[in-house]
């Protein structure tokens, strides 16, 4: 009897166990107070809230490396700038040593879940700086990034097209990884700085500690200039523009422009994962996160709300195009059992 009731018990503690047991997925992002940062971080926030799965997170990655780890199938989620495939599918820039025909072919493993507007690229500097503009660069020692990624190479372009400058030439470039770039910034390492930004963003805010500082829209006529139309061609960055009242920030920041509206290239990626997720899985983690949109992701942080979470018009996701990646047609059933609609190009 006492053998038959221990055994009764173990299987009722299996089966339990069972039940509550969920399904492991690590995932790379970057710093937590960023827009990517934050967009993983919710997403295994909304995915535990529905059962669907625990994500670990790791956050402070350098997303290069970890769009390459996904398409190895070596993490199961990363933060992607939609600029990073495109280049792993040419094997270019920090790819480079990968190669066209390996990167194609990584690049071919790769979905996504859902899009956002990852930054927008501006120039900031300190009013102690005494630097008036992007024409005030030359001979400077700019921040522009990390060692390697999208931030650098955007930010590389952009003083290009404003300026004209190129980084060795023109100017001094400065890298440090995320995790110091407040430091950077504070230090008097540089004496301005090319970042990707959010509105208000949590770098300028808490870099305010060191003195007022001036951030710069691009000039109406380079926003409208052929060499810019070329930058926004560019997979993962897009055309974007905010008027200076909505940009959320107060004392101690001022926004150079010409007509109170801020200017810049946006940059836009997705939570991507290997297309090889199961069709059950992705489509659940989407459902998820299309559930949590305003509960989750919009309460996360001030610049949330206006980061383009829960778009799906390619005139700001910026899927189909030169952009290589799809939709993970779980993902895509989700969205469209959810009501939206997703243009074929993209699925």
């Amino acid at each position: 009897m006492a053998r038959n009731i221990l055994g009764g018990l173990a299987a009722v503690l299996c089966l339990t166990a069972g039940a509550q047991a969920q399904t492991i997925l690590a995932a790379e992002t970057a710093a937590p107070n960023t827009t990517p940062g934050i967009s993983i971080i919710s997403l295994s926030e909304a995915a535990s809230k529905a059962g669907v799965a625990d994500i670990q997170v790791t956050s402070g990655q350098t997303l290069t490396n970890s769009v390459q780890n996904v398409a190895e199938g070596k993490t199961d989620i990363a933060a992607a700038p939609f600029i990073l495939p495109f280049l792993l599918s040419k094997g270019v820039g920090p790819y480079a040593g990968v190669g066209a025909e390996k990167g194609a072919e990584l690049a071919e493993n790769l979905a996504v879940l859902y899009t956002y507007r990852i930054s927008v690229q501006g120039l900031i500097a300190y009013d102690s700086s005494n630097i008036s503009g992007w024409d005030g660069l030359e001979g400077k020692t700019i921040f522009n990034g990390p060692p390697r990624g999208a931030a650098l190479t955007n930010a590389r372009l952009l003083i290009k097209t404003n300026s004209g400058l190129e980084e060795g030439k023109g100017y001094t470039g400065v890298q440090v990884n995320w995790g110091q770039a407040v430091k950077t910034m504070q230090d008097g390492s540089a004496d301005a700085f090319v970042l990707p930004m959010s509105f208000p963003d949590p770098r300028v805010s808490a870099s305010l500690a060191s003195g007022k500082m001036s951030i710069f829209s691009v000039s109406k006529d380079v926003y409208d200039s052929e060499a810019f139309q070329n930058v926004a061609k560019l997979p993962g960055t897009v055309k974007f523009s905010m008027p200076v009242a909505d940009m959320g920030y107060g004392e101690g920041v001022t926004i150079v422009s010409e007509d109170d509206t801020f200017r810049g290239p946006g940059t836009v990626g997705a939570d991507i994962v290997n297309k090889s997720m199961d069709f059950d899985m992705a489509k659940a983690l989407t459902a998820a996160f299309i559930e949590n949109i305003e509960s989750i992701y919009h309460a996360k942080a001030p610049f949330m709300p206006v980061t383009w979470h829960g778009e799906t018009d390619v005139e700001v996701t910026d899927m189909c195009g030169p952009n290589p990646l799809k939709y993970h047609p779980g993902a895509a059933a989700a969205w469209e059992e959810a009501g939206y609609s997703l243009p074929d190009c993209a699925k």
